[in-house]
């Protein structure tokens, strides 16, 4: 069974700093693509990051382009999300999206085109 397990959510001021992973239990497969998400209350899923393991390509959206950062742990089938420079309006619900032989590209990452999801973690940013 799949399984997507996140951590490293919580409350920080503005300006400061988090960093949420995400270990992928039993993912076997050679390759795959992983997308981190936030929903806000009221607001669809938006789409932040991206990494593909058979490149190593990364996305970013211009939400987060300089402040975020991808990265990922083989070994250990884990992800990391490091979120500088956090604002009020990141406040939201992370999640986190795998999909088996998935490359990222340059126009975005897209819920609907992941197959499996992590329960989310929260992140609050104070003023």
């Amino acid at each position: 069974e799949v399984q997507l397990v996140e951590s490293g959510g919580g409350l920080v001021q503005a300006g400061g700093s988090l960093r949420l992973s995400c270990t992928l239990s039993g993912f076997t497969y050679e390759s795959w693509g992983v997308g981190w998400f936030r929903q806000a209350p009221g607001k669809e899923h938006e789409g932040l990051s991206c990494l593909s393991s058979p490149d190593g390509k990364t996305y970013y959206s211009d939400a987060v382009k300089g402040r975020f950062t991808v990265s990922t742990d083989k070994d250990k089938n884990t992800v990391f999300l490091q979120m500088d420079n956090l604002k009020p309006t990141d406040t939201a619900v992370y999640c986190w999206a795998a999909r088996p032989f998935y490359y990222c590209s340059d126009y975005g990452v897209f819920a609907d085109a992941m197959d499996y999801w992590g329960k989310g973690t929260r992140v609050a940013v104070s003023s």
